[in-house]
């Protein structure tokens, strides 16, 4: 079983994945100013909300078809490190999670900080109001979740798809002069 901190490190490669969209599931917008993405890997779907200036904090949560979570907060004027442990309090309009773990992360061109939640989360999200985020007597960020539950719906389906689809079984592509696409893909062949 993963760690936050190991399952971290891949969702950071998730978070520039998710913007390729499946036939099945395209990137669409689902109302309130969330769009939804389904994960490059097949394995669950994102809902992002981008904040408007002066702060254009951007939200991301994840849900995968084994049912753990991620929430993602990046800002352009952050100075977060990547690998960098936190504790933040969350506060949503119906749930408080003080002294939470979390880590930095920089994607997209913006740091952040990506944690991980138990089950009832997503449901917390759906029906909140709003989120604020606080390091310590600092004030991280205070956002409207307005629309979340309509986006929570859709990436509840989303995943349900991803549920219900049959693996994918990806061969390495050849580019030109033989070389795989990806040479990291298969297994290694070996001379002796």
């Amino acid at each position: 079983m993963m760690t936050m901190w190991s399952r971290t490190l891949v969702v950071a490669a998730a978070l520039t994945a998710a913007a390729t969209a499946t036939a099945q599931d395209p990137v669409r917008d689902v109302g309130g100013g969330w769009t939804l993405s389904p994960s490059s890997d097949g394995k669950g779907c994102f809902v992002t909300r981008a904040f408007p200036p002066p702060r254009e904090t951007v939200l991301q949560f994840g849900l995968d078809t084994d049912g753990s979570n991620r929430l993602t907060l990046l800002n352009a004027n952050w100075s977060i490190r990547a690998r960098e442990r936190m504790k933040l309090d969350f506060r949503l309009s119906n749930a408080a999670f003080p002294r939470h773990d979390a880590i930095g992360i920089v994607a997209e061109g913006r740091r952040g900080f990506v944690t991980t939640f138990g089950t009832t989360f997503p449901r917390n999200l759906a029906t909140s109001a709003f989120l604020h985020v606080r390091r310590g007597t600092v004030r991280v960020e205070e956002l409207s979740l307005a629309g979340s539950g309509t986006a929570i719906a859709a990436l509840r389906t989303c995943v349900e798809r991803r549920r219900a689809a049959p693996p994918a079984v990806s061969r390495p592509g050849r580019a030109a002069g033989g070389i795989p696409l990806d040479p990291f893909a298969g297994k290694a062949e070996s001379r002796k």
